[in-house]
């Protein structure tokens, strides 16, 4: 009750009504973040939903990666193949290039494959129970920001040195990734009007030998058959000595058997006479396909 008399002394008293709801915002919500930041916000809906949305960017980000740059299908496995280069997917490459190094390999390969991966993904785990300060901003949490920064570019300078390296050893062994040669044929084929070649059926046309008969093949089975094959066709990513006549002209055969080429094919100058490697690459310049 108040009286109207602005003289009195009397304290005014409201009576609420226990029926009629709060209004204003839920009461697990303060009115602001800024009063007290990092101690206020509720975790369900409003932290929650901020760490689903950063986790959804972050997924997409990744599947955008993948889609656009696929991991290639290489060459088989060969174990008789010593000019193979096996290599990861692109998000592996950072582990590869780094069992490279001569303390995580060799003596070391359990240190480098299970040890090291056990303290980052152990000591990731244990973060939520490790760094429990209530600070919210990165530059007032040294130690954990420095950790997350140094990860974070180990990562990207591992990968992109493997890629390099990787790089440079199809440049200097002269391979061509298969993924590329598929493209370059799904093109050709595109240019002629032409079906757009299956890799996974592929026809197995063998391309004839010409002259087998004549007396050079005896020397070309001795030096060259082991690793094109017996049957002049090829094996894995070494090419076929069949239809070679159709790439390169008999200078270049004679210059290739003499020098080599890359790391796959050996130079033979110093076995083979001249005359032996005139024949040789007179008889390989006759390897044509029939028309």
């Amino acid at each position: 009750m108040a009286h109207n008399s602005k003289d009195s002394q009397e304290k005014v008293v409201y009576v609420g009504d226990s029926r009629v709801r709060k209004s204003g915002r839920m009461p697990n919500i303060p009115p602001d973040y800024s009063a007290f930041p990092g101690k206020s916000e509720a975790f369900i809906p409003n932290f929650l939903l901020k760490e689903w949305m950063v986790g959804v960017v972050v997924l997409v980000g990744f599947l955008v990666l993948t889609i656009s740059h696929p991991a290639p299908l290489g060459y088989p496995a060969d174990p008789t193949n010593t000019s193979f280069i096996p290599m990861p997917d692109w998000y592996f490459l950072f582990l590869y290039q780094f069992l490279k190094y001569p303390y995580v390999s060799g003596d070391y390969v359990v240190l480098g494959t299970v040890g090291v991966p056990l303290i980052m993904f152990g000591a990731l785990l244990c973060a939520p129970f490790l760094d429990r300060g209530k600070e919210r901003r990165f530059y007032r949490r040294p130690i954990a920001s420095t950790l997350m920064f140094l990860s974070l570019i180990s990562c990207v300078y591992l990968t992109y040195v493997a890629w390099d390296h990787y790089q440079h050893q199809l440049e200097v062994n002269g391979i061509v990734p298969e993924h590329i040669k598929r493209e370059e044929e799904a093109r050709l084929a595109a240019e002629r009007g032409e079906e757009r070649p299956n890799p996974v059926k592929r026809e197995d046309k063998k391309i004839a030998v010409v002259d087998a008969n004549d007396p050079i093949t005896s020397v070309i089975q001795q030096n060259c058959l082991s690793c094109h094959g017996t049957d002049y066709q090829g094996q894995s990513s070494i090419p076929p000595l069949a239809g070679v006549g159709d790439k390169y002209s008999k200078e270049e055969l004679a210059e290739i058997v003499t020098n080599g080429k890359g790391t796959m094919m050996p130079p033979f100058g110093g076995q083979l006479s001249a005359e032996e490697i005139d024949q040789i690459a007179e008889w390989l310049a006759k390897q044509k396909k029939a028309e």
